[in-house]
């Protein structure tokens, strides 16, 4: 392995000596667990923020892969930092976390770049990106041996969303599992952030990706992964998974104390 991106923001989303990672992980998942066992799973929603403010809510997400094997994940992240028109999939060997190196699963990048003109294996959107990089250390904790499909997207627009979604719904199969990752609403009062937050709440319970990417255009809702949450639905209905739930939601004011300005964040699994 020639090419792999180091982490960008470990010691500041998340800890960054490895002990202290694996201990504070573990940690997470042993405390937040659902309450029931959604059999085979096949898409998440997690949230990315600093895991003092939603590892927890990602805990319970991670915790229905528990004991299952995966050939491929696929995490969707946004750009935050970056602006470009279309959908990088990491074009290097790997991605590495403290708890280790995740190789790139090159095979399904290629399937996905050479039928798409709008999917482009790059680092556009990789060099910096924490929505990604925090849900590794999740997935190499829960999950045993699996490769890598890091996607960032540039630009959410429908026509991009639609784009991933059939991609995925024709290169993947049933040892795939899709990460969506998403937080929600930013900087309003609770009050208000309830109101929006319950709205994506609602589109990922009904499984309606078409109601959700409707609101978010019309910014009814937010959810700056919000175009991740909409191809990771699509594409699992054209897979005949039809079924979606979340599990947990709340917001940053639950480790801050503070309401006036909150962040959502919500954990959803993807089943049959």
């Amino acid at each position: 392995m020639n090419t792999i991106r180091k982490p960008a923001v470990a010691g500041m989303f998340y800890p960054g000596d490895p002990g202290q990672l694996a201990k504070e992980v573990e940690l997470l998942l042993e405390l937040y667990k659902p309450a029931k066992d959604y059999g085979k799973v096949y898409g998440l929603v997690a949230p990315h923020a600093g895991y003092v403010y939603s590892g927890k809510t990602a805990a319970y997400g991670y915790n229905t892969l528990a004991g299952k094997d995966y050939k491929t994940v696929v995490v969707i992240s946004p750009s935050h930092r970056e602006y470009f028109p279309g959908i990088s999939i990491y074009s290097g060997d790997a991605y590495e976390t403290p708890l280790g190196i995740v190789e790139i699963d090159k095979e399904l990048r290629e399937k996905l770049i050479n039928n798409s003109k709008t999917i482009f294996a790059g680092v556009q959107g990789h060099r910096a990106e924490h929505a990604l990089e925090v849900q590794l250390p999740f997935l190499q904790t829960v999950l045993k041996d699996f490769k890598l499909l890091p996607v960032v997207m540039g630009d959410q627009s429908r026509i991009f969303v639609d784009e991933l979604a059939n991609s995925l719904a024709e290169f993947t199969d049933d040892n795939t599992l899709i990460v969506a990752s998403s937080d929600l609403s930013h900087f309003y009062p609770r009050t208000q952030a309830e109101i929006l937050d319950s709205r994506v709440e609602k589109h990922i319970n009904d499984f309606d990706y078409e109601g959700l990417q409707n609101d978010l255009e019309r910014r009814t809702c937010e959810a700056c992964g919000g175009g991740g949450i909409v191809s990771t639905l699509k594409a699992l209905d054209m897979k005949d998974v039809q079924h979606s739930e979340v599990i947990y939601r709340n917001d940053s004011g639950e480790t801050t104390g503070d309401t006036s300005e909150v962040v959502g964040y919500l954990s959803a699994v993807m089943y049959n």
